[in-house]
């Protein structure tokens, strides 16, 4: 059988990091949780479950979780945030994974809970994610704050059932916060990277984005919460290309 390296990366996660521990400890042959200094009892939680406890200043999260990856005892990983967690079926897959480990990375769908309620419209569901793979073939890219993983062309990918459960946001409150803070970051790296402002998609993406999550992906049978969604959605659109026109002006006064 495959030992697997389970890896996660932290910062003030006691509210979560429990229930992800507790729904890894039967695929897990390690845990490796790397902290961005906590300040609240999630050093005490991963320790209770018996996680190898590091910490490392936050750089970004691309970097984070390559970094936190250095630090797995086998190069077979499973890549979870503390907000995530797997369900029962898909857990049973992935222990008939390592069985017989016989694919490069394997993938699998992300249900998110917000607000108290499971979300399977909104272009959220089933937000497939790649966790599974064999580190030595691929690594964290993207585009802070959304990261992907890659692997190397011509690895093998396989589907596996179950969903992993993504405890998002507990209240609208939380959800704005972090459109502000990652609406920041997404500008600041399309920023350095020379894009441009556009008026054109400040004026037109908003309301695309509300229409296709909306309408087109069916966020409207999600109910309330689908509406609010949608409507974050849209605003975090909007934010990203104001807060891009904010750094270009402040650059041209220099």
């Amino acid at each position: 059988m495959t030992p697997i390296s389970v890896v996660i990366i932290t910062f003030n996660e006691e509210k979560n990091i429990e229930r992800c521990l507790e729904s890894v400890k039967d695929v897990a042959d390690d845990i490796v949780v790397l902290d961005s200094f906590s300040s609240d009892k999630t050093q005490e939680i991963c320790e209770k479950h018996g996680a190898r406890f590091l910490q490392h200043k936050f750089d970004g999260h691309i970097e984070q979780k390559n970094r936190a990856i250095t630090h797995a005892k086998y190069p077979h990983v499973l890549s979870l945030d503390a907000d995530e967690a797997l369900d029962e079926v898909l857990k049973e897959n992935i222990l008939k994974a390592k069985e017989d480990f016989n694919a490069d990375g394997y993938y699998f769908n992300r249900l998110t809970n917000y607000c108290g309620k499971w979300i399977r419209h909104c272009g959220w569901y089933p937000d497939k994610k790649l966790r599974l793979w064999d580190s030595r073939k691929g690594k964290w890219t993207g585009e802070n704050p959304h990261d992907r993983y890659e692997l190397e062309d011509g690895s093998k990918l396989v589907y596996l059932k179950g969903d992993l459960h993504h405890y998002s946001f507990y209240t609208i409150e939380q959800h704005m916060d972090t459109i502000n803070k990652f609406s920041s970051i997404a500008a600041n790296m399309r920023f350095r990277k020379g894009k441009k402002f556009s008026l054109l998609k400040l004026l037109v993406s908003p309301g695309w984005k509300f229409f296709k999550a909306f309408i087109l992906q069916g966020g409207f049978r999600d109910g309330f919460y689908g509406f609010v969604i949608c409507k974050n959605s849209a605003h975090s659109t909007f934010l990203k290309q104001v807060k891009l026109y904010q750094l270009w002006r402040a650059e041209k006064k220099k």
